[in-house]
C-alpha cells in the first residue's frame, strides 16, 4: 500500500491555544484544514517511527470522522501502532492514563473539552506528548509554525476501518488496536481510592448521590466505576449515554449549564452528594445538600484531606494551582509545610512540576483539578476522592468546607464570565490595563488600596521556559485580589473572565454569599477596566 502525497497550501489561524486547536466544526470540514494540522504535528515530532500512539476523543460531531483520517496519516508518517478507544472513545484522563500506562510515544485526543458540540457547534484537537500530558509550548509554536509552511501532507488510501470491534487490525504496515476506553482508567482509581470504604457508604441506605455526565464521555466511566464496581444504585448516574451533540446541551459543569442538577440537591428529595464532569472529562463540579463547593475549594479540601487517601497517605510532596485560583490551597500548603506553586492557565504548566516530583496535587479555578496519577485534570478523580474523604470522615459536604474555613479562613471568590464579546473591544481592554497598571499602585478605592499591579510572567522552575501576557493582576493590601484574562477555550469571540477574591476570617459572615460580601470589588473590577464599555456588556453571561 502505497503513501500518497496530497498538495495543500497553508491556513494562518492554526495556532493551538490552552488547550489544542479549537475551531467549529465547518472549520474542520474544509478540504484539507484538519489534515493540515495532523502533518504539522507529525512534522513537529521527532524518533517516532515504529513508536505508538493514542487516539481517542469525547464523542463529538465529528470524532469518528477525524479520527479515521488521522489513523491513515499516523500509518503514513511511519507509526507503528495506534491504540484507540472502542467507539473512537477516550476521555481526556482516560487518554493520559493509556499514553503512562502502555509507554506510548504521545497521543491526540479530539476534544473541545466543555464547549458544545454538534453540526454548528465545536470541535478540538491536542497532541499530548509520552508523559501523557498536554504538549508544552515550544511543541504547540513548533506545529504552529509548520502550518504556515505546509505545502504537503502524507496519508494511506484505504477503506475505513471498524472502530466498535475490540482487536487489532491493519492499517498498510501500522497495527491499530481497538482497546475497551473505560477498563484501563477504571483500575487506574481502584489502585488509589479505598473502594471498600465508599462501597460501604453506597450501600448503607442513608447515602445517595447524583453524577451528571451531561451527555458526555464520562457516562461510561461513571457507570462503570460507581455502579458496577462500587454498587451504587441505579439512576445514581444521570445523562449517561455520549451523545454527538450533548443532547442540545452545553457540557459544561457549573452551576449555569447542569442546573437541573442544582436544582435536585435542594429539597426532601436531595442526595447527599453530587457531582458532574464536562465533554470531555477533565472538569469536575462538586454539591452537597443544597451547598456548592467551589473549585478553589475543592483544591484546598482535598489537598488538606489527602492522607485519608490510600494513594495519598504518605503525604503530598507539594501543591500548584493557576494564578487566577484562589489562595486557599496556600493556606493548607503553609499549614502541612510543603511548597505551593503559581503557574499560568493551562494544564501543561502543571506537567514539568509533577514529573520532577515537586508536586502532587494541582488544580484550576475553572472545575479542573488533579494529581501525579495522570498529566491531565481529572473530573471523576475529583469526585472519587471527595467521596473517599466522605467515606472515612462520615460528614456532609457542608460540614467538612464550613469546618475547613473555620480552620483556615475563607478566600470568598467568584467569577465572572463575559462570552463571545468582541475580539477588537476585549483587546482593547488587557492593552488599557496594561498601560495604566503602574498608576494604579498605591491608589484608595474605598476601603481598598492597590499593593501591586503586573501582567503576570512565569518562569518555569524546572526547564526556566518563560511565559508572558498571562493575566492583568491587581492585588490590594488586604489581600485582596482582581484579575483579568482571556479565555482561550473558546472559537466565539472573546471570552473575558474577571476574577475577584478577597479573605473572609470573620466566622459570622462564612456563609455569606459571595456575590453579597464581594459586591465592592465587584463594582471596582467593572470601573477600573471600562468593561460595559469595551464589550457593551452589563453584566456577565456566567457566574461561577
Amino acid at each position: 500500500m502505497e503513501i500518497t502525497n496530497i498538495q495543500t497550501t497553508p491556513f494562518d489561524d492554526q495556532r493551538p491555544g490552552t488547550s489544542g486547536l479549537r475551531k467549529k466544526v465547518k472549520v474542520f470540514q474544509q478540504p484539507h484544514y484538519l489534515e493540515n494540522f495532523v502533518q504539522s504535528i507529525f512534522s513537529a515530532l521527532e524518533g517516532f517511527q515504529g513508536k505508538t500512539l493514542v487516539v481517542g476523543g469525547d464523542g463529538r460531531y465529528y470524532n469518528r470522522e477525524a479520527l479515521q483520517v488521522i489513523l491513515k496519516m499516523a500509518a503514513a508518517n511511519g507509526f507503528g501502532k495506534v491504540l484507540v478507544g472502542c467507539g473512537a472513545l477516550l476521555s481526556t484522563p482516560a487518554a493520559s492514563c493509556v499514553i503512562r500506562k502502555y509507554h506510548a510515544f504521545g497521543g491526540i485526543i479530539l476534544s473541545a473539552s466543555h464547549n458544545p458540540g454538534g453540526p454548528n457547534a465545536d470541535f478540538g484537537i491536542k497532541y499530548n506528548t509520552g508523559n501523557g500530558g498536554p504538549a508544552p509550548e515550544k511543541i504547540t509554536d513548533a506545529i504552529y509554525n509548520l502550518s504556515l509552511e505546509i505545502s504537503e501532507y502524507h496519508t494511506l488510501e484505504t477503506a475505513d476501518i471498524n472502530l466498535d470491534l475490540i482487536g487489532e487490525q491493519m492499517i498498510g504496515d501500522m497495527h491499530v488496536e481497538i482497546i475497551n476506553p473505560v477498563s484501563d482508567y477504571a483500575d487506574l482509581m481502584e489502585s488509589i481510592f479505598d473502594f471498600n470504604a465508599m462501597r460501604t457508604l453506597l450501600s448503607s441506605g442513608d447515602f445517595t448521590m447524583r453524577f451528571d455526565a451531561m451527555n458526555a464521555i464520562t457516562g461510561p466511566y461513571a457507570y462503570e466505576i460507581l455502579v458496577q464496581r462500587l454498587g451504587a444504585a441505579e439512576g445514581t448516574v444521570l445523562r449517561g449515554e455520549p451523545l454527538a451533540d450533548f443532547g442540545g446541551a452545553h457540557p459544561d459543569p457549573n452551576l449555569k449549564h447542569a442546573e437541573e442538577l442544582v436544582a435536585s440537591m435542594n429539597g426532601g428529595n436531595a442526595a447527599n452528594f453530587g457531582a458532574a464532569s464536562d465533554g470531555d472529562g477533565d472538569r469536575n463540579m462538586i454539591l452537597g445538600y443544597d451547598f456548592y463547593v467551589s473549585p478553589s475549594d475543592s483544591l484546598a479540601v482535598l489537598a488538606d484531606n489527602a492522607t485519608l487517601v490510600p494513594g495519598y497517605a504518605q503525604g503530598l510532596t507539594g501543591v500548584a494551582r493557576s494564578m487566577p485560583t484562589s489562595q486557599a490551597v496556600d493556606r493548607v500548603a503553609d499549614e502541612l509545610g510543603i511548597e505551593c506553586y503559581e503557574t499560568p492557565t493551562g494544564w501543561k504548566f502543571f506537567g514539568n512540576l509533577l514529573d520532577a516530583g515537586k508536586i502532587t496535587l494541582c488544580g484550576e479555578e475553572s472545575f479542573g483539578t488533579g494529581s501525579d496519577h495522570v498529566r491531565e485534570k481529572d473530573g471523576l478523580w475529583a469526585v472519587l476522592f471527595w467521596l473517599n474523604i466522605l467515606a472515612v470522615r462520615k460528614q456532609s459536604v457542608a460540614d467538612i468546607v464550613y469546618e475547613h474555613w473555620r480552620k483556615y479562613g475563607r478566600d470568598v471568590y467568584t467569577r465572572h464570565d463575559y462570552e463571545a464579546v468582541s475580539v477588537e473591544g476585549a483587546n482593547a481592554l488587557m492593552e488599557q490595563l496594561r498601560a495604566h497598571s503602574s498608576e494604579l499602585i498605591e491608589q484608595k478605592f474605598d476601603e481598598y488600596e492597590v499593593e501591586h499591579c503586573d501582567d503576570f510572567r512565569y518562569t518555569d522552575p524546572i526547564d526556566h521556559s518563560v511565559s508572558s501576557h498571562q493575566g492583568i493582576r491587581i492585588l490590594f493590601t488586604s489581600s485582596a485580589r482582581i484579575i483579568y484574562r482571556l479565555s482561550g477555550t473558546g472559537t466565539d469571540g472573546a471570552t473575558l473572565r474577571v476574577y475577584i477574591e478577597q479573605p473572609e476570617n470573620n466566622s459570622e459572615k462564612l456563609d455569606w454569599d459571595p456575590q453579597d460580601s464581594l459586591a465592592k470589588l465587584i463594582a471596582l473590577s467593572s470601573a477600573i477596566a471600562d468593561i460595559e464599555k469595551h464589550t457593551g456588556r452589563k453584566k456577565p453571561d456566567v457566574i461561577t
